[in-house]
């Protein structure tokens, strides 16, 4: 299941997702940015200009499988690094 949301997502190029932000649900909109490294391509979920407590970016990356970023830091799903994403 987190495969096919993860692939709607690259698809679409972006999502809105609901977060929990200074004690209030919002819908905030995350774009896919891929950023290059020596291996190839990674793509990110990323939420531009904003800070996110890392408890739900960290919701947010196990929720769909893929990196986020936001400004301050990356989170990756349990188990996995940047290299597992390179090709998506």
């Amino acid at each position: 299941m987190a495969g096919d949301k993860r692939n709607e997502i690259l698809a679409k190029g972006g999502t809105d997702m609901r977060v929990k932000r200074n004690g209030m649900y919002q819908l905030l909109p995350f774009k896919v940015i891929r950023k290059k490294t020596p291996l190839g391509e990674v793509p990110y979920l990323t939420l531009e200009n904003k800070f996110l407590d890392v408890a739900e970016l960290m919701r947010i990356a196990e929720e769909c499988q893929l990196p986020v970023e936001a400004s301050n830091g990356k989170i990756y799903p349990r188990g996995k690094k940047e290299t597992d994403f390179i090709g998506l």
